[in-house]
């Protein structure tokens, strides 16, 4: 008998194997799939994403624990690939609220989080005015997280805003000790120069995120830069997101414009190629199956 290994595990596994690891923004559960398919080795699940995806909202700290896990659900229902998941400043202002974030991401399967140390009002780690909690208060997140894993191999991230605020020196004081406090991994947000990871690297002595996100603070390294810097996960959070968004208003446009889709059909994603993504005629032969049972 085979025994099935945990999300976090096979997230850990993934970090292991992979130099840096890839880790790909997936809005929804069809973009899970395309992502497996792709031989990305694990999936993420951005807040700003499911604000401005699910909810039509900006990332502004609107969006609460069920929204997040609504699309946490939906995702690893059908996609095995470990889930790293953001779950902001952890849906509350308590231990209890971090506590109950914890619990929930791993009962509906998610493999890793990362929370950060924005006060509650957060916004989008790449926009000017974030403000932060006292490191002290990041510990106790931190530590509130950990002591509330009902699985060990549940991965926890800590992420620190604190190099726009309070600079460079604040933002590896804060890694360091959320290592301290147990933290398994780093995210410093919106780093501006490889050589900060480095620091990071040597400072934590703990897996290193790069968050390479489109138009933002950071540039977009490539993956043989980063190996050089000693970053362990490279984060694309929401990329395939803004390719979908524009591709979607193209269509719109050229419809509302044209009076017919010809011009655009070449864009789209084929019937066939939809159900060979979904495994629909998989499906459709059970269904059959079972309409052969009833009429014999």
């Amino acid at each position: 008998m085979t025994t099935r290994t945990t999300p976090g595990q096979r997230f850990r596994d993934a970090v292991a194997s992979e130099h840096p690891l890839q880790v790909v923004g997936t809005i929804n559960a069809n973009h899970a799939l395309l992502a497996q398919r792709a031989g990305f080795k694990a999936i993420y699940l951005s807040g700003g994403g499911v604000a401005a995806g699910s909810l039509g909202v900006p990332d502004l700290g609107i969006t609460g624990l069920d929204d997040v896990l609504t699309d946490v659900r939906r995702i690893t229902d059908v996609c095995d690939l470990p889930l790293l998941v953001d779950v902001d400043t952890g849906f509350g202002a308590s231990a209890f609220n971090v506590a109950r974030t914890v619990k929930s991401m791993i009962k509906f399967g998610a493999a890793a989080m990362h929370i950060e140390d924005q006060v509650g009002a957060k916004r989008c780690g790449h926009r000017p005015g974030k403000e932060i909690v006292s490191q002290q208060e990041m510990v106790d997140r931190i530590k509130a997280a950990v002591d509330a894993r009902t699985d060990d191999s549940f991965v926890i991230m800590a992420r620190t805003d604190a190099l726009a605020v309070e600079g460079l020196e604040s933002a590896l004081d804060r890694a360091a000790a959320c290592i301290e406090a147990g933290a398994d991994m780093v995210f410093p947000e919106a780093i501006t120069e490889l050589e900060m990871y480095k620091l990071f690297a040597s400072r934590v002595k703990a897996p290193i995120l790069a968050n390479i996100t489109e138009f933002g603070s950071t540039p977009l390294f490539t993956t043989d830069e980063l190996k050089s810097a000693e970053v362990a996960l490279v984060l694309y959070p929401l990329s395939a997101f803004r390719a979908m968004n524009k591709a979607a208003e193209n269509v719109y446009t050229a419809i509302r414009r044209d009076g017919t889709q010809k011009n655009v059909i070449d864009t789209m994603q084929t019937r066939m190629e939809l159900y060979e993504r979904i495994d629909y005629h998989a499906f459709e032969q059970k269904l059959d199956a079972l309409f052969a049972q009833k009429k014999s």
